[in-house]
C-alpha cells in the first residue's frame, strides 16, 4: 500500500548517508513459540544471529492493525502540529544528541505507567490502541526470555523476565515513520538510511512493522543483508545488556533500516530494560568452572549514558571490555 505521508524537514536531506540495496536473506530462523523444541530453538538463533522472527505468538492482529492506523493518522499530520507532540517524544531526523541523523521520524515513550506520557501526546492519537499492543507485547516479552532462560538451563527461570516486569524496569516503546522519498532516491540510485546501524543497548527488542521492507542485519562476517517483512510476526533482537549477562554466548545484532522510494514504513518496537540501578554482569551460572567475565560489572544507568554519549555506530561495549580496560 502506498502511503501518502508529510515527510521530515528537508534540512538535513545532505547530512543522510545512503547505500546500494542488498540481497534478500532467507535464512533468517523462524520460531514457532508453541513448539515443543522453541527453548533450544532461540538460544540457537541468539547464539548464530541474535536476531529471529517469532511466530504464533499469541498477540492478537487487530492490536498490530488498529496500532498502525493509529500511528499514520498521527504521521500524517501537518508538521507545526506533531511538532507539538516533541515535549512528549515526537522528533524527526535527528537520532540522539551527537550529530547522527535519518530519514525517519518517531514517536518515543517510557512503558512504565508512572511516567507514559502518550496520553498527552495529541488527541488525534489513540491512547488505548497503544496501551493494548503495549501490554500483550510486554507479555510476550516475558514469556520469551523465560523459554530463552529454559534453554539456557537458567535457574531460576524469571532470572531475566524479573528485570523486565520490574515497576521501575527501563523499558521503552517506539514508534518509526519512514517515509518515501523518491525525489531525493532517483538522483543517486541509492537507498536513503532511515536509521543508521548501531546495536540495541536493553535485553531483548520486539519489532512488528508494516509489509515495506527496509530493515538489514549485519551477519558474522559483516555481509548486510535485508529481512523479508512480515507484519504478522514479531522480530525478536538480543540486546547488549543480554550479551554480557550471557558472557557473549548470545550476541546482540547489529542493524539497521533503509526507507522504501514509493512505500511508508511503520515499524513498532518495545525496548525491554532492566532498572536503572541494576548491575549488568556475566550470570555465574553460564560461564563455566574457571572461565573468566569478558566484561567490567556496570550498572544499567551507567551503560545507558554510556549509550547516549555515543555515536549510534559505536561499539559500546568495547568500552567494557575487561581486554579493552586492561591495554589502557
Amino acid at each position: 500500500m502506498v502511503v501518502l505521508s508529510q515527510p521530515p524537514a528537508l534540512e538535513h536531506c545532505s547530512l543522510i548517508k545512503t547505500c546500494k540495496p542488498t540481497c534478500v536473506f532467507t535464512g533468517i530462523p523462524v520460531i514457532d513459540l508453541r513448539d515443543p523444541e522453541a527453548k533450544t530453538l532461540i538460544v540457537k538463533a541468539c547464539e548464530e544471529y541474535g536476531f529471529f522472527k517469532l511466530t504464533n505468538h499469541g498477540v492478537p492482529m487487530e492490536f498490530m492493525t488498529r496500532l498502525e492506523a493509529e500511528a499514520l493518522s498521527f504521521f500524517n499530520l501537518p508538521q507545526s502540529d506533531k511538532d507539538k507532540a516533541t515535549p512528549f517524544g515526537y522528533g524527526s531526523n535527528k537520532i540522539g544528541p551527537n550529530g547522527d541523523v535519518g530519514w525517519v521520524e518517531y514517536l518515543l515513550v517510557n512503558t512504565n505507567p508512572q511516567l507514559t506520557s502518550l496520553k498527552t501526546l495529541s488527541e488525534n492519537f489513540c491512547s488505548y490502541a497503544v496501551n493494548d499492543y503495549i501490554l500483550a507485547v510486554k507479555r510476550l516479552a516475558f514469556e520469551v526470555v523465560e523459554i530463552m532462560a529454559d534453554g539456557l538451563e537458567i535457574e531460576p527461570r524469571n532470572v531475566l523476565s524479573r528485570l523486565l516486569r520490574d515497576e521501575k524496569s527501563d523499558s521503552c516503546f517506539r514508534l518509526n515513520h519512514y517515509p518515501p522519498c523518491p525525489q531525493l532516491q532517483a538522483l543517486s540510485g541509492r537507498n536513503l538510511i532511515g536509521f543508521g546501524e548501531h546495536t540495541d543497548p536493553q535485553i531483548i527488542s520486539i519489532l512488528r512493522s508494516n509489509n515495506t521492507s527496509g530493515l538489514q542485519i549485519c551477519l558474522r562476517d559483516r555481509t548486510w543483508v535485508s529481512v523479508p517483512p512480515d507484519q504478522t510476526s514479531f522480530f525478536i533482537s538480543v540486546g547488549d545488556a543480554l550479551q554480557v549477562m550471557s558472557n557473549g554466548r548470545l550476541r546482540s545484532v547489529r542493524h539497521r533500516v533503509l526507507t522504501d522510494s514509493m512505500q511508508s514504513r511503520v515499524s513498532m518496537i518495545y525496548f525491554g530494560g532492566p532498572p536503572m540501578s541494576e548491575k549488568i554482569v556475566a550470570l555465574p551460572c553460564l560461564m563455566a568452572k574457571g572461565e573468566e567475565s569478558l566484561y567490567k560489572e556496570f550498572t544499567w544507568w551507567e551503560y545507558k549514558t554510556c549509550a547516549y554519549n555515543s555515536r549510534l555506530g559505536a561499539n559500546r561495549l568495547g568500552l567494557f571490555e575487561k581486554t579493552a580496560n586492561a591495554s589502557l
